[in-house]
């Protein structure tokens, strides 16, 4: 019987060694279930991940794949309309507590101002095509992974060490805070590489017609218009905190979260001071050229009444010389179509 064996071995060798190797090959994640797209759609992107970085571990693709999925299930379609951009004045003295519903009775040609600049006083009509807007800020978990994917090492990697600034400044669920326009622009872009849809950020238009409910005449861009001090808005300005997580409060009508009182907004237009007064009707875009870039929304350690209405526009480098929290974005899909 003991001449068998040679051949015993030439046949279950080669089978183990198959066995083994099989067993060792790690098995591929389950894809995750998204609310919006459709199985194909989520693999088509995950295979996208795979081919442009294939040298990142199985985990880290497996993070930007969540990432992806997650930002675009984030995105809230904006049906397009015609409104009237700008400045609409409102009533003096109404309390922002419990603001009417505008024009309150009052003759617009009556009111205040709403913002003490007078960048945005010419109310013109813009008309917008849908799209969609994320109801989230990009957060700096999210934020991070971009960085990684890109072979970049983290910003204030030093910092990020110590135990008294880890939630105040770097917990994952705060804004991403930018060093620059451009990185918020590119992280957008780079979501959009990797889903296959015009992602980019909001023009400066739509963030103000998605702040407004699609155009209305709201001051704030909370659930009701109103300042509902600690339920719809940050009970105060001052404090250890500079910024807070994404998904703090509750968010407007459209289901979008703290267009105002956490950290402002980069959006897409150039600045310029007169621009309201030659923008286009249909689907404005900004200037063509400049040196400043829009900025939307307020931050956290700003007085509301001053900084935080639906119209307030903020000019501001597109460089700075560090990350900054409470300059942030959240992205848009530049499409009407479903997802």
């Amino acid at each position: 019987m003991y001449k068998d064996i040679p051949v015993v071995r030439q046949i279950l060798l080669p089978l183990c060694t198959l066995l083994l190797l099989t067993g060792c090959q790690a098995q591929p994640s389950p894809l995750p279930k998204s609310q919006k797209l459709s199985s194909d759609k989520v693999a088509q992107i995950a295979a996208t991940i795979e081919q442009k970085y294939p040298k990142l571990s199985t985990e880290v693709r497996g993070k930007l794949l969540n990432t992806v999925v997650q930002s675009l299930d984030n995105m809230v379609f904006v049906e397009g309309g015609e409104f009237q951009m700008g400045d609409f004045g409102w009533p003096y003295d109404d309390d922002p507590k419990n603001l009417c519903d505008w024009p309150c009775g009052v003759d617009p040609e009556q009111m205040g101002h709403i913002s003490m600049d007078g960048d945005d006083d010419f109310v013109h009509p813009v008309k917008l095509s849908s799209y969609y807007l994320s109801k989230f800020q990009t957060t700096l978990g999210d934020f991070d992974l971009f960085f990684i994917a890109q072979g970049k090492p983290l910003f204030d990697a030093e910092d990020r060490k110590r135990e008294d600034l880890k939630d105040v400044l770097y917990a994952a669920k705060l804004p991403a805070p930018t060093q620059s326009w451009q990185e918020a622009k590119d992280y957008c872009g780079w979501l959009g590489t990797l889903s296959g849809f015009p992602v980019d950020l909001p023009t400066e238009a739509q963030w103000e017609y998605a702040a407004r409910n699609r155009g209305q005449h709201v001051a704030f861009s909370t659930d009701n218009g109103s300042l509902d001090y600690g339920r719809n808005f940050p009970a105060s300005g001052k404090g250890k905190r500079l910024t807070f997580a994404v998904d703090s409060f509750v968010p407007n009508p459209l289901g979008i979260y703290n267009l105002s009182g956490n950290a402002t907004d980069w959006v897409s237009d150039w600045y310029d001071k007169d621009y309201y007064r030659t923008s286009p009707l249909i689907n404005p875009i900004g200037p063509e050229t400049g040196t400043l870039r829009v900025l939307r929304g307020s931050g956290y350690p700003e007085d509301p009444l001053l900084s935080a209405s639906t119209v307030r526009r903020w000019a501001e480098e597109p460089v700075r010389k560090r990350h900054v929290p409470g300059f942030s974005f959240r992205c848009a899909i530049q499409s009407d179509q479903s997802l």
